[in-house]
């Protein structure tokens, strides 16, 4: 799914829209709030700060425009009046935005409050493994370096990598070719061209890599009831490297 130029240019100012986002969020305590609360308060922001559209919200019938996972859940948490946001919470907020056509997707994990130093070290370690990830993006070389490139430092610092879940290609429709898989061997898979343009989202356990989905269909969690992070970026494959869509405000590549 080779992307041109102009196609790129769109894509990038999706992903600046939806730096914002994070960068309206960062600027609010989180804590007290309820999961379903900071769902109406990002659609109101995309909607009518931004004049862009959730592209989650009614996407395979889900009706909202996030998914909010706390703390053992590891992906597709369902935003909910009931779920209150406590001080020592680690939170990832998965979002995706549509301008003009293109869609971009991003998440952060947030520490809310007085955090626990463990929890504290696998957002960090967890962030980190993404930007080895992203680091690994370049024309020629193979998408198995991404996984690998996770891989190596969430082992090297004690953490496991979710294998059922994975980064996607994206542009027009949420979800294209290729898979990209946060876990894998070097020297693998497809190789990288210019105008590429995908995810890299991994997410990272305390303990085992297996996890469960809960009843609604929805909600994934680890299987042990340890915690989960991930952070996520949509990049580009460029003609000497990779440029970040959605590079936030303070982010450095």
């Amino acid at each position: 799914m080779i992307k041109r130029p102009e196609e790129i240019a769109l894509m990038a100012e999706s992903g600046r829209l939806l730096a914002a986002v994070f960068t309206h969020l960062d600027g609010l305590d989180l804590a007290g709030m309820s999961t379903m609360a900071i769902n109406d308060l990002v659609e109101r922001f995309i909607v009518d700060t931004l004049g862009a559209r959730p592209a989650s919200k009614g996407q395979y019938g889900f009706a909202y425009v996030l998914n909010s996972s706390r703390n053992q859940v590891v992906c597709h948490g369902v935003p909910s009046e009931g779920e209150t946001v406590r001080d020592g919470d680690i939170i990832n907020l998965d979002i995706t935005l549509e301008k003009n056509g293109y869609i971009a997707d991003s998440s952060k994990t947030y520490l809310v409050g007085a955090v626990a130093p463990a929890a504290r070290r696998l957002v960090q370690v967890c962030y980190e493994a993404m930007w080895k990830g992203i680091r690994a993006v370049r024309p020629g070389a193979r998408l198995g370096e991404v996984g690998h490139a996770i891989e190596r430092h969430a082992r090297r610092h004690g953490y496991a990598v979710v294998r059922d879940y994975c980064g996607h290609g994206i542009g027009r429709a949420m979800h294209e070719p290729p898979q990209v898989l946060h876990w894998g061997q070097a020297r693998s898979g497809p190789v990288l061209r210019e105008g590429m343009t995908f995810t890299i989202e991994p997410m990272l356990n305390q303990g085992g890599h297996a996890v469960r989905t809960e009843a609604d269909g929805w909600t994934v969690v680890t299987c042990d009831g340890q915690l989960s992070a991930q952070f996520e970026h949509t990049v580009a494959v460029t003609r000497d490297g990779v440029r970040v869509l959605t590079l936030r405000p303070g982010e450095r590549p």
